[in-house]
């Protein structure tokens, strides 16, 4: 499906569908009323008969409009025109494309990008256009034997701008197009099973992403573990017969003397929870345990892609958290990288127990910043639910920069505290620190052990528990927080 950006005027369009928009009580969006004026009133006859009133999400699909060169022109309802907001414009976009994908039509173009949305610009509604079209289009069953795939995608789809509009307009859908490959990338990772999803799987799916843009690949393994003194790390991957992967890949875009953007991600590619074992319900989704890490590689490839003039440094700490007779036991107390001991008090809280001893390898880097991205708590869960990410900083700045690329990308982060007075609940009397500090406010708390291994930079910590994936029917990776961290590093290339 190709994606691009058009200026043609409706009346000499010639692809199989064309998209307008109708606001309630059937009145005329602007499109629209050039689509009824070239018709000589043929929508206002076909809305005069009560088939569609402009509610948004409705569509009427129709054939054969006079005068216009078009095989089909889809209606699609905007709900209120005085209060056209960014959910309603999405959930109308949404229906249109469902509508489209229904229909025969192998082109379209989409007559609908110039209504006002309030607080919103024609750069979010072309990314976000995009990413619902690629999202449509995406397969997950991927491993089926014979893998479902839509008979009806469209070839080609055209977003029409005005022509003075084009030149920026092909500069946010190249923006959204990486994005969208971005978030495909992290999906498929997420979705596969942790019978092939292994921490080597995961290595050899970033040297090939290197290879594919000419970065520079890392694989540590055990031993190299062992010789850094990861035993935080190795600690949860000794119940494991999969051995674990420390995973570095470097994107070279900006000048030698700029100090990298670090982004860690969690590679649990399996969480059983150890021998503090999970409920078997629902057990199987472990496998999106690794969603961390599914998004620093979909973010890396976003940014290859841009080519954007930063530098920036992905590190994946993987292996797998399982239960047998040389898995860790709760009460055991390891030494991290960095010298500070850990009473492991629950084996299930292992993501920052491998994250720990990652987040202290990257400090040779000297980085400008450091973010790691983590399926952690399943507090942050209950504390934001399925919509925000968790978002942790030790420094305000950077918290509010990250906010605004969720808010801009529409994948949306809310900020929680990292205040000291949470930090006694991590107090143990045999180590430097526990692993878990009781059931309240635990999502903050898991932030907090982070914290203390982050000191010597600026850091921020993203847990998506709530977002990287969906269950039930339409269960599946989210590929969030693809767009969020795309953003932030377009922001910080002064790209958008």
């Amino acid at each position: 499906m190709e994606l691009t950006i058009k200026y043609t005027p409706l009346e000499k369009q010639r692809a199989a569908c064309i998209i307008v928009g109708i606001y309630e009580s059937r009145q005329l969006s602007a499109s629209a009323q050039i689509l009824n004026s070239i018709s000589e009133g043929y929508l206002d006859k076909i809305l005069s008969t009560g088939d569609m009133d402009g509610q948004k999400g409705s569509t009427l699909l129709l054939h054969h409009v006079p005068r216009i060169t078009s095989e089909r022109v889809l209606l699609v309802g905007l709900g209120k025109a005085e209060s056209l907001d960014g959910r309603t414009w999405l959930t109308a976009m949404q229906s249109a494309i469902t509508a489209l994908f229904a229909s025969a039509a192998n082109t379209a173009a989409f007559y609908c990008l110039d209504e006002t949305v309030a607080e919103h610009s024609n750069e979010w509604k072309i990314e976000q256009l995009a990413l619902l079209l690629r999202a449509q289009a995406f397969q997950p069953g991927k491993l089926k034997k014979k893998p479902e795939t839509p008979a009806k995608i469209p070839k080609k789809i055209s977003f029409v701008v005005a022509e003075n509009e084009s030149s920026t307009a092909k500069a946010t859908l190249d923006l959204a197009v990486a994005i969208a490959s971005g978030m495909e990338l992290a999906k498929d990772l997420g979705n596969l099973p942790g019978n092939i999803c292994t921490p080597e799987y995961l290595a050899g799916q970033a040297k090939k992403l290197a290879k594919e843009f000419q970065l520079d690949c890392e694989i540590l393994e055990r031993k190299d573990m062992e010789k850094l003194g990861m035993n935080a790390l190795l600690a949860v991957a000794q119940g494991s017969s999969q051995p674990p992967k420390f995973i570095l890949v470097h994107y070279h875009g900006g000048k030698s003397a700029q100090a990298p953007i670090v982004l860690v991600g969690k590679g649990i590619t399996f969480d059983a929870g150890g021998i503090s074992l999970k409920p078997a319900a629902e057990m199987d989704e472990m496998k999106y345990d690794m969603g961390g890490a599914a998004s620093v590689l979909g973010a890396l490839q976003a940014c290859a892609t841009l080519k954007l003039p930063i530098n920036l440094t992905i590190a994946i700490p993987s292996c797998e958290n399982l239960p047998d007779g040389m898995a860790v036991k709760p009460g055991d107390i390891v030494t991290t990288m960095s010298g500070q001991t850990v009473e492991i008090l629950n084996t299930d809280a292992e993501g920052r127990l491998i994250l720990c001893d990652a987040l202290t390898y990257v400090e040779r880097f000297k980085p400008a910043v450091v973010i790691d991205v983590a399926t952690l708590t399943g507090a942050c869960v209950i504390a934001l639910g399925h919509h925000a990410t968790g978002l942790f900083s030790n420094q305000e700045a950077l918290s509010i920069e990250l906010e605004q690329a969720g808010l801009a990308a529409h994948d949306r982060a809310w900020p929680l505290p990292l205040w000291d007075d949470y930090q006694n609940q991590l107090d143990s009397n045999f180590a430097d620190i526990g692993n878990i500090g009781g059931r309240p406010a635990g999502s903050i708390t898991a932030a907090c052990f982070l914290s203390r291994f982050t000191k010597a930079y600026t850091w921020a910590h993203l847990d998506i528990a709530g977002t990287a994936w969906k269950s039930g029917k339409e269960k599946g990776s989210t590929g969030r927080p693809v767009p969020l961290l795309t953003h932030f590093l377009a922001k910080r290339a002064n790209k958008v």
